[in-house]
């Protein structure tokens, strides 16, 4: 996941809307590179959103590798609740949020939407690795519909995750369909 911006520091609803990683996420990016090149990956795919791209462009950085947009990354659309702090939407918009996968708020996408999309580029990833891992930065989420689809779990299980700024996820193939490694490894 993507260093911290000032909208998350500050526990708003941080979807579309494009704010810079703030300083804590320029050094969190920095400590999260430091992770990854030990894995040696063959590919950084990020998100198009500033966020992403800052972190990717330091993990690529260190990595020796150039990044490459994946536009299916992006964070979910909140629409017009994008930018406001959680504990000011409606009661019964969340109860709605988090008893109906296929509820989305006015002008956004639903985490059925989002659980398709990633369940199609986890899906493409892992078919496509040879002996390279593959680092994908993104947002809180989309990780979270990647490891919902990888368990087999419905997309309000996301509800049930907690995911830090800066951390890894990681997600291998395995003989009897995708396995989780690692949630939110710091």
């Amino acid at each position: 996941r993507h260093g911290q911006t000032d909208a998350n520091a500050n526990g708003l609803l941080l979807g579309r809307t494009d704010p810079p990683l703030n300083e804590t996420g320029l050094e969190q990016a920095d400590v999260v590179a430091a992770r990854v090149a030990p894995y040696r990956p063959g590919r950084v795919l990020t998100s198009p959103l500033a966020r992403c791209l800052q972190t990717a462009a330091i993990v690529a950085h260190r990595c020796g590798l150039t990044m490459e947009v994946e536009p299916r990354l992006v964070e979910v659309d909140y629409g017009e609740y994008d930018g406001r702090p959680f504990a000011d939407l409606p009661a019964d918009l969340v109860h709605r949020w988090r008893t109906d996968p296929h509820f989305a708020p006015p002008g956004g996408e639903s985490l059925a939407d989002v659980g398709a999309r990633m369940a199609a580029l986890s899906a493409e990833i892992l078919a496509s690795l040879g002996g390279d891992p593959v680092v994908a930065v993104s947002h809180v989420s989309p990780i979270k519909a990647a490891v919902c689809w990888a368990l087999g779990l419905p997309d309000l299980a996301s509800w049930r995750m907690r995911l830090d700024n800066a951390t890894m996820t990681r997600l291998a193939p395995g003989p009897d369909g995708p396995v989780l490694l690692s949630f939110n490894e710091a």
